[in-house]
């Protein structure tokens, strides 16, 4: 095949959207950003949408006041011991062979320093900002891993692949990367998609990410009534579809792919955490594509597992006694998901409060013993060689990291 060829090829597939284009996974999904530079290790950031309640997922039930707090969510029976103290909501147990093996840890009781007026979207952009105050938001513009792509050698775009509309703000900024936002439908009948795997058969640069594209347009067909793509019905259609989990687990496996060229930071996000009414519903979709999402990184990264890093989080807690509706109000304190190869795992992380009334922040909310930032800090530090006076002061102003939590195998 000649190069004139293939360029065709390339420019027919961008203008016709089959790589970036038209993907559509409807609102549910998860907008996802690339990073390419050539560093052996690899680093995933997960943004969990909506505020997810940590206490429902690494629960303390080493504490009576935690069932006393919430009669009727969850189910006591079947969630998994983690250390004696803590236990894992049981529709994550998928992840417990990565907890048995060391590839799977936690961090309760942290925060951004967000406070008090509990905003999702506040709180999301001052999460992917990495500012220490939400005053800070109107200064600085730019996402903490952009900021950290600016201060390492050797980064350059490669593989851009951008489907959809959302921003993923925490790979906003002065430095390019490529994005990929499968947030739009694709409706390709049977024939167009023959005709895409036609075109790109053959083109290393393509094929295997272009093959991805039409899995994901095919799981985005899934559970859709026909004409009702941007209707209440089509909405509440996704939301009881069991192909969100496929769809978390097809995006993850797109990421990792790329990881495994020559990209080595990918960020994308999960939402379905606002869990005001019925969250006993609510959180085991949202739950069902965590674990998909990371259970799909492990399987495709392969070997490169071993040197991944991922981080999930949210932008604050929930409240620590449930509401009237069978949910949880917005709050402060959470838990922040870590897994991957390089991560010395089997352990929860953090200096646990408590949960006496006195001990939780405005007798309302899991009260906060670490900024959240401190870990990808730490993280960042060991994987990337960078100064602890650069990432206080520039990737995470007003940072302090404090003492190393060794998270990193």
């Amino acid at each position: 095949m000649t190069s004139s060829t293939s360029a065709t090829r390339r420019d027919f597939l961008i203008r016709s959207g089959a790589l970036g284009g038209a993907l559509a996974l409807g609102p549910l999904s998860a907008p996802m950003t690339l990073a390419a530079a050539p560093w052996d290790a690899r680093l995933v950031v997960i943004i969990l949408r909506g505020a997810m309640d940590g206490l429902e997922v690494v629960r303390p039930e080493g504490d009576p006041l935690f069932a006393q707090y919430r009669p009727t969510l969850g189910d006591r029976t079947g969630s998994h011991d983690l250390d004696g103290y803590f236990a894992l909501n049981r529709h994550l147990e998928g992840l417990m062979p990565l907890w048995q093996k060391g590839e799977l840890a936690f961090a309760h009781a942290v925060a951004t320093p967000y406070r008090d007026k509990r905003s999702h979207f506040d709180g999301q952009d001052m999460l992917e900002a990495g500012t220490g105050t939400d005053v800070g938001l109107r200064a600085i513009r730019d996402g903490w891993l952009n900021r950290m792509l600016g201060h390492v050698p050797g980064v350059s775009v490669k593989t851009a692949f951008a489907v959809g509309h959302e921003d993923m703000k925490i790979l906003n900024g002065a430095v390019p990367v490529s994005s990929w936002a499968p947030d739009a439908r694709l409706d390709l009948t049977p024939q167009g998609r023959r005709l895409l795997q036609a075109l790109y058969r053959g083109d290393p640069v393509f094929q295997a990410a272009g093959q991805t594209a039409i899995e994901l347009a095919a799981l985005s067909d899934q559970g859709a009534p026909s004409g009702q793509e941007g209707s209440a019905m089509a909405m509440s259609a996704m939301m009881r579809n069991p192909a969100r989990a496929e769809r978390a687990a097809a995006l993850a496996k797109f990421a990792a792919e790329r990881l495994n060229e020559e990209t080595r930071i990918a960020a994308f996000s999960i939402g379905g955490w606002d869990t005001h009414r019925t969250q006993a519903n609510a959180i085991r979709r949202a739950l069902g594509e965590l674990s998909a999402a990371i259970l799909g990184l492990q399987k495709t990264l392969g070997s490169n597992w071993k040197k991944t890093v991922v981080m999930a989080m949210t932008e604050f807690g929930r409240t620590a006694r449930e509401n009237g509706s069978r949910g949880t109000d917005h709050g402060t304190g959470g838990v922040m998901l870590m897994a991957g190869g390089a991560i010395r795992g089997g352990r929860v992380f953090g200096r646990w409060p408590g949960l006496r009334p006195e001990q939780l922040y405005q007798d309302r909310d899991l009260m906060p013993t670490r900024d959240v930032r401190a870990y990808p800090a730490h993280a960042m530090r060991a994987m990337f060689g960078l100064s602890s006076s650069l990432l206080e002061g520039t990737i995470f102003p007003g940072l302090d990291m404090g003492m190393d939590p060794h998270i990193l195998a």
